[in-house]
């Protein structure tokens, strides 16, 4: 009796583990899907994904570039390179001691010349205005009249060509002046730079054809005072 109850719970245990299987009935087994699916859509899609990295990493890369700086060529015709420096002209007009002198004789000319041209139109206003009352007062005849303005209006047409011959005298005064001083300049500026070799010495001036300057290149104080200096031994 103690055998058959020890043998009992084991076959109760091996029969609720046995699965039984029914022919009737079709085994049933669920189809997995690929992870990833590659056709024509999908390799469509990589290659624009593929362009669109590739302008973004352009776009970036020519934001950030430096801006292309023009080559010059800076050199002379031995290879070496150019050695440029600037004289500042209206620093020269106000500063150079001769071009002092010539100024003042300018002016000189043209205050005598201006002074004479005043006094006789002077004058000739005192005789309009003595004419006028003349004509008014009925105290001269008509010939006469007649002939007095005609003296006037040859003295006005004289004093007219003299105004204008006075002035081409002080326009060619002033362009001998400024012929004077560049021809002064030049030649010390040759001898000048004997002593330095500098391949350009430009002349910078306010409005003039240099737009943009570098202050480092400025030697105009070393040529202003040199200048005056052999100016002041000139007139000893």
């Amino acid at each position: 009796m103690q055998d058959e109850n020890v043998n009992a719970p084991e076959t109760t245990q091996e029969t609720e583990n046995v699965i039984l299987h029914q022919p009737d009935q079709p085994i049933s087994v669920e189809e997995k899907k690929p992870f990833f699916h590659f056709d024509l859509n999908t390799l469509l899609g990589l290659i624009l994904l593929a362009g669109l990295v590739v302008l973004y990493v352009l776009f970036f890369q020519s934001r950030q570039k430096p801006e292309t700086i023009l080559p010059l060529n800076m050199e002379n015709s031995s290879g070496k390179p150019l050695s440029v420096v600037f004289v500042n002209i209206d620093s020269l007009n106000f500063n150079y001691e001769y071009v002092k002198v010539l100024r003042g004789e300018l002016e000189r000319t043209g205050r005598k010349l201006q002074t004479e041209v005043l006094s006789e139109q002077s004058a000739l206003e005192k005789e309009a205005a003595t004419f006028q009352n003349q004509i008014s007062a009925n105290a001269i005849s008509e010939d006469k009249a007649k002939i007095i303005y005609e003296g006037l209006m040859q003295k006005q047409q004289a004093l007219v060509q003299k105004k204008d011959q006075y002035t081409q005298m002080v326009a060619e005064q002033e362009m001998n002046m400024n012929l004077k001083l560049i021809d002064s300049v030049t030649t010390f500026l040759k001898r000048f730079n004997r002593n330095y070799g500098f391949d350009f010495i430009m002349g910078f001036k306010t409005g003039g054809e240099i737009l943009v300057s570098n202050d480092s290149l400025d030697i105009t104080r070393q040529v202003l005072d040199a200048l005056n200096k052999e100016y002041a031994g000139r007139k000893k």
